[in-house]
């Protein structure tokens, strides 16, 4: 049975990886900093939890310990948004943003290579926000567009260990759950953004993500999932 680690698999997209990961019969390890929340998940599709907190590199060291007898996938969810102007920037949320993002990937390669079996995979998220520069999208931008750089030169460094990432639209995830009211306009909005006229579903972030594991001929790659959003002029 494959193993696979889903880092930020306690909430939202990343809960929706590891629900169908356990579904399709891997051997699943829920990795979260809410190490609580992660075993609550965990307890309910019969896999293992793992404390990762990607701001802090001793929980990963501490993982990939944990989990030496080998590790085929792993995928990580994790952000630290900081959505203002530049001019409103705050150093220290900006150093969380881009470790969540690149920093903390790429140490989690540090960390697992030696446990990564060669047939395996590492599964990284970007986002649409990075091929669409606006006024107070800064952070989230730039951060995405980079993991698009780190998936390429980690596959070169981990091979044959396939890396790739997948790049979601606004999806309805649960995440927008907080806005409430305004949660139905910001998802019409999306819709309207796209060339297939509707907004994401968790399902077409988690098929994609379980085909990549898969998918033994790619490798460096940035899938996008966001209906050509990227491509429509606003």
């Amino acid at each position: 049975m494959e193993r696979v680690l889903v880092i930020g698999g306690a909430r939202a997209l990343g809960a929706a990886v590891a629900r169908r990961a356990a579904k399709d019969g891997y051997d699943v390890v829920v990795g979260a900093r809410d190490l609580a929340a992660a075993d609550a998940l965990a307890g309910g599709i019969g896999a293992t939890a793992v404390r990762v907190d990607l701001q802090d590199e001793s929980t990963l060291a501490a993982a990939a310990r944990r989990l030496k007898d080998g590790i085929d996938h792993i995928v990580t969810t994790g952000s630290a948004p900081h959505d203002v102007r530049v001019t409103e920037l705050d150093r220290d949320r900006l150093l969380a943003a881009f470790t969540a993002k690149v920093v903390g990937p790429m140490l989690v390669a540090k960390h697992f290579a030696p446990v990564l079996r060669p047939a395996g995979s590492m599964v990284l998220f970007s986002g649409v926000v990075g091929w669409r520069p606006r006024p107070g999208s800064l952070v989230k931008g730039v951060t995405n567009g980079a993991v698009e750089y780190a998936v390429r030169h980690l596959a070169a460094d981990l091979a044959p260990v396939r890396v790739n990432a997948v790049s979601p639209g606004v999806v309805d995830s649960g995440a927008w759950d907080r806005l409430g009211d305004r949660k139905t306009a910001l998802l019409s909005n999306s819709a309207d953004q796209t060339f297939v006229g509707r907004h994401g579903e968790a399902d077409d972030v988690v098929d994609t993500v379980m085909w990549l594991l898969r998918a033994g001929f790619v490798s460096g790659e940035t899938i996008h999932i966001e209906g050509g959003a990227r491509h429509k002029s606003a």
